[in-house]
């Protein structure tokens, strides 16, 4: 058997093997931080609930000074969405939107990443002591395709650092001063 015969087969048995690999994979993804803010729920809700404030605490805003923001919709609430467009790879291009809001409890948002799929992301309040303990969750799925099955095992390592420090952010925001709501 020559040297390229072999190269071949070993290269389709590692093809195959992460092919097959990624079938037994999870099928979706889900990534969650928390942190308690010494703030009551209602000011926490009134910052979540609104984009307008959202690059306050963002823990991607700073990453491009140049990326572009458009807001549509209302400015705060289900319908409310925000765009962005960055020329940066790790910002991107994409839409946030609110699709639920329960008031002083929960904001979920369906996250659209141009070229990358789309994805949900659900902020939970709870009362905890004197203040709130705030819940940033991500759930996306993959479907049957195995090399994003691969990535999915990654995504904890990769957002979660992110949701980290956005809620350590929030949590700052929120206690340093009087917080005013989104809109």
């Amino acid at each position: 058997m020559s040297v390229l015969k072999r190269l071949f087969a070993v290269l389709a048995l590692l093809v195959g093997v992460v092919v097959a690999g990624g079938f037994v994979l999870p099928s979706s993804t889900h990534v969650e931080r928390s942190v308690v803010i010494a703030r009551p729920p209602a000011d926490v809700f009134a910052i979540l609930n609104s984009y307008r404030r959202f690059n306050e605490w963002s823990p991607w805003h700073g990453r491009d000074p140049k990326t572009e923001y458009r807001f549509e919709g209302p400015d705060e609430g289900v319908g409310a969405a925000m765009y962005w467009s960055s020329e940066q790879s790790d910002v991107g291009k994409g839409r946030q939107s609110i699709i639920e809001s329960v008031r002083d409890r929960t904001v979920a948002t369906r996250l659209e990443f141009e070229g990358q799929g789309d994805a949900l992301a659900r902020f939970t309040l709870t009362p905890e002591g004197e203040g709130t303990r705030v819940v940033w969750g991500f759930d996306t799925e993959h479907g049957m395709n195995p090399i994003s099955r691969w990535f999915g095992l990654m995504l904890d390592r990769w957002v979660g650092g992110d949701f980290a420090q956005g809620l350590a952010k929030l949590k700052i925001l929120m206690e340093s001063g009087t917080p005013q709501g989104g809109g």
